[in-house]
């Protein structure tokens, strides 16, 4: 895999940085060197690159002299603003290219690309000329056993201490630290650094090292990088001494780059697990000897000792993380957890539990459950000792008088039991709510049906007021004494009627549940509705009911009269419409290929509810007719839940849709 090439750009401008680096993203290494004294360095490191440079820099002018002075394989592209004289006086510089600060994408990248194909030409000879002058001077390498007397036997020695310095774990830092300076003593170097990732999915960043680049703490390299590619798949060293062997030229130009990066000599890989997880690299020895092949394969088991230590630091960082974060979201989230190990002794109690149960973590940890209350630590043996989960249970803490609400499940795997976790809600607050809510609700009922039934009787009274008043005058009146028997006869119906939905509502029946086709209350409800609604009987219905409806475990009557209040509403709402339309469908609600319910659904094309309605719909007494009780909806909503169902109303001023969704039957029919 051969590397991309590297841009060198020297400028203060970080907004001018970021443009640049969104530009040669996909086409160069970008490197941003802001301090002029660092120019020389990171040329060295990069070897034949290109450089680019803003003329409105510090000391750029000065910088381009040094630069076609010292390295005539550096490209260089000036940036300055259009018609300034530093641009004009760039041009006759003899540079590659002086261009406009405001970069056209498309100019730029193409002249950047050719500058890379000049830049390659250049790379291919100077590979050429080393290769022919290393073929006319080159010296075998000594191999091992045939070390000097000065060298002899002295790196391994030093190596057998090497192990014995790790022991520690507490801070990877400074263990990683300790590792580098160990390593530069052993292997009798100058300057040593340590690449790796942190977890999984990071990317290879400088970890520790000693002296080296400023400019190498800010490389970063990922896991699809050239170098990382070549480590995979070549699985041994690079040395600069050997880098003559390397038979292709491509290859040999990626690996000196390599090398000048980090200001190196050798390249060592470190493996765990039959994977990457970084490389050592290391300077000039202290006496200025190159390494031989004695020394490269001290290098190796040096980096065999330092792998293993680096994997345990990864491993222990890792854990620790993890630990962090699982400590931190146990103590944080809002339920209480008390855990116990097999033999019911508390292990982990945090600050939420303590509120609750108003004991301290320090008066339970290492202790028997019992330490947190009876009733607790009975609930957790009790699990300790069951194959299969227990119930919630709530009772009111004796220590606290909080209501509590208390889950315990097994810990561990199928293999290895590891105890007990109870999870504590403290449902006080809730409770008290919802009593005052209650208390809200009941007194908001009572209010309601007062008004409601003030409003429905008063009309019945008043009309028999009326004519039991006009009785004794009118008596005699044959007609007179007709209308009076009809009305009131009408008017008391009309009362025993009030009188007979709030006592249905208050006091419902009781639901006989069995597996039935939904199909049949729908086409009762249908019946039951065209009778309430009078003599025209309303708007036909449009159904759709498939064959296919699995069944659902109701009550057919009670689902009826859902369904018919629904149907009665859909026609209520369209008076006055010219083309109404009432659609009643049914189908089935599928989980894969399973049928796990039915949706019943209403929609009608009438003007809607009312948005400041909506909320309302399904309290007591909510109504928008000039006659009725509004208790309609609250039947529906009742009936649905009674059936483990639920019921949703969307509605537009365009129409409403009512979607009832009742599960299906457990075996099915």
């Amino acid at each position: 895999m051969i590397p991309p090439p590297v841009c060198i750009f020297y400028t203060q401008d970080s907004d001018l940085v970021r443009r640049m680096k969104a530009f040669l993203r996909t086409m160069a290494q970008v490197r941003h060197v802001a301090e002029a004294d660092r120019l020389d360095a990171v040329l060295q490191q990069a070897g034949p690159a290109l450089l680019i440079m803003d003329l409105r820099a510090k000391e750029c002018r000065d910088l381009i002299d040094q630069v076609q002075k010292e390295w005539p394989e550096i490209l260089i592209i000036a940036l300055g603003i259009v018609k300034s004289d530093p641009l004009r006086e760039a041009e006759q510089f003899g540079i590659y290219a002086a261009e406009d600060l405001e970069l056209d994408r498309r100019r730029f990248q193409t002249l950047v690309g050719r500058a890379f194909d000049y830049l390659k030409v250049l790379q291919e000879n100077r590979e050429l000329r080393e290769t022919s002058t290393s073929l006319s001077t080159l010296e075998p390498i000594p191999r091992a056993g045939a070390v000097s007397a000065a060298a002899g036997g002295g790196p391994s020695l030093r190596l057998l201490r090497f192990p014995r310095v790790f022991r520690q774990f507490d801070n990877v830092d400074v263990l990683l630290a300790s590792i580098v300076e160990s390593v530069a003593d052993a292997a009798g170097v100058t300057r040593v650094g340590i690449f790796s990732k942190i977890r999984q999915g990071d990317r290879y960043r400088l970890r520790a090292g000693l002296r080296c680049l400023p400019e190498t703490h800010e490389m970063e390299f990922s896991e699809r990088d050239a170098l990382v590619r070549w480590f995979e798949l070549h699985a041994h060293l690079i040395s600069r001494a050997n880098l003559a062997q390397t038979p292709h030229q491509a290859e040999r130009s990626q690996l000196r780059r390599a090398l000048d990066t980090f200001g190196a000599e050798v390249i060592v890989p470190l493996y765990a697990r039959g994977r990457i997880i970084g490389w050592l690299f290391f300077g000039h020895r202290l006496t200025g000897q190159r390494f031989d092949y004695s020394d490269l394969e001290g290098l190796m088991i040096l980096a065999e000792h330092v792998s293993t230590v680096l994997e345990n630091a990864l491993l222990y960082e890792e854990i620790k993380l993890q630990k962090t974060l699982a400590e931190t979201l146990l103590k944080s989230i809002p339920p209480g957890i008390v855990a116990t190990d097999e033999d019911a002794i508390i292990r982990w109690f945090n600050p939420t539990a303590e509120q609750i149960l108003g004991l301290s973590s320090k008066d339970v940890l290492n202790k028997p459950a019992e330490s947190a209350g009876s009733r607790l630590a009975a609930f957790l043996r009790e699990t300790l000792e069951s194959k299969s989960s227990l119930p919630v249970q709530r009772w009111i803490d004796n220590n606290t008088r909080r209501s509590l609400s208390v889950e315990t499940r097994r810990l561990g795997d199928q293999h290895t039991p590891l105890g007990a976790v109870a999870v504590v809600h403290d449902l006080t607050a809730e409770e008290t709510l919802h009593e005052k809510q209650a208390l809200v609700d009941r007194a908001a009922f009572w209010t309601d049906l007062a008004a409601s039934m003030s409003h429905e009787i008063r009309n019945p009274l008043v009309a028999i007021k009326t004519f039991a008043q006009l009785l004794p005058e009118r008596f005699d009146d044959a007609d007179f004494r007709k209308d009076f028997n009809d009305i009131v006869v009408k008017e008391i119906d009309r009362l025993d009627k009030i009188i007979t939905q709030i006592n249905n509502f208050a006091h419902p029946p009781e639901l006989v549940f069995k597996p039935i086709d939904v199909r049949a209350p729908v086409k009762k409800a249908i019946e039951i509705a065209r009778t309430r609604l009078g003599a025209n009987g309303g708007p036909a219905v449009e159904t759709s009911l498939p064959n296919d409806l699995p069944k659902v475990l109701g009550d057919e009557t009670a689902l009826a009269e859902a369904f018919a209040h629904l149907v009665a509403n859909a026609a209520e709402a369209l008076s006055g419409r010219n083309r109404p339309r009432i659609m009643l469908a049914a189908k089935p609600i599928r989980q894969g290929k399973r049928a796990s319910g039915v949706v019943v659904t209403v929609r009608d094309n009438g003007k809607g509810i009312a948005p400041d309605l909506k909320e309302k719909v399904f309290s007591p007494f909510c109504t928008t007719k000039p006659r009725g009780m509004g208790l309609g909806l609250p039947i529906v909503k009742r009936t649905v839940f009674d059936h483990n169902g639920r019921v949703d109303i969307d509605s537009t001023p365009h129409g409403t849709l009512v979607s009832v969704m009742l599960p299906a039957s457990p075996n099915g029919h």
